[in-house]
């Protein structure tokens, strides 16, 4: 059976292939893409390539100058920070409006705090703004470095099973996510990405105005439970939230007019709530 997600995407990549930039032993991906307008940097989350968000670049590329990024096998936040601002020098962004979903919007929010100058805005998504509760509890717990990656590996595939149990209509969600867990993300490169969660530094308060913040949430985002969403609102301080009724921890990918509609609306490409409405919660 195909996997319309993945034939999309795999046509996209074909179209526009990943380059890789390395900073000594780390070596970052990216695709830019687009030559005029506002310049905007995508980063993934745990799972997820740089081309994970092919249907924004697609989307948006003839009004908006595009980085995203893959991560390197490393799990150094800082170190992350200081390679991100040679990146966007590389792609000549002064500064960028920059999204981060999960893992990434960790990242986003520590670079907003320390870089505020490289920051024209950022998008704090499906994430948290702590890591106490997430490191308590599988794959977090384990000992990432030493752990059999099969059990790593499963850990993935059983949370992702029962979710396609749950609602059948994931499967190609599911499906095109499972060839990163399988190696589409090589095994060192995977458990720095959830190194990078278990021992990331603390968030340092973010200075940036409010109207340069903007959070994205899911109400059935299975990751990310209403109090740590909260705490995301409640620690950033946007002064406009974007919130999902359905969507789940991926709403880039099943629900990806909205999603490109809300960050039109914060690059000023189109009216400001044309799409979701006005206020400092909006909700779809």
């Amino acid at each position: 059976m195909t996997n319309p997600f993945i034939e999309s995407r795999n046509a996209f990549l074909a179209a526009n292939p990943v380059e890789q930039t390395t900073f000594g032993p780390r070596q970052w991906g990216s695709i830019r893409i687009g030559d005029s307008g506002p310049a905007l940097v995508l980063i993934p989350g745990t799972l997820g390539k740089a081309e994970i968000f092919w249907q924004q670049i697609e989307a948006l590329k003839d009004r908006v100058q595009i980085l995203a990024l893959t991560y390197p096998d490393s799990h150094d936040i800082e170190e992350w920070s200081s390679d991100l601002e040679t990146l966007m020098d590389n792609a000549g962004f002064a500064s960028a409006h920059i999204l981060g979903s999960s893992l990434g919007g960790y990242f986003v929010q520590y670079f907003a705090a320390t870089r505020p100058q490289r920051c024209e805005s950022i998008f704090a998504a499906n994430t948290l703004s702590s890591t106490e509760f997430a490191v308590q509890a599988p794959p977090y717990a384990l000992d990432l470095a030493n752990t059999p990656i099969e059990l790593i590996r499963k850990g993935f595939s059983d949370g992702m099973s029962k979710s396609v149990e749950a609602d059948p209509s994931l499967a190609p969600l599911i499906g095109m996510l499972m060839e990163d867990v399988n190696g589409g993300i090589p095994e060192p490169n995977l458990r720095s990405r959830l190194m990078a969660i278990k021992y990331a530094p603390p968030l340092p308060r973010i200075e940036l105005p409010a109207d340069r913040i903007c959070t994205i949430e899911a109400d059935d985002d299975p990751l990310i439970p209403p109090p740590i969403r909260d705490g995301v609102r409640a620690f950033a301080g946007p002064a406009v939230s974007y919130r999902f009724l359905d969507g789940g921890h991926f709403p880039y990918v099943v629900r990806p007019a909205d999603y490109t509609a809300l960050l039109e609306e914060r690059l000023g490409l189109i009216e400001d709530g044309a799409v979701w409405g006005k206020g400092e919660m909006r909700e779809r």
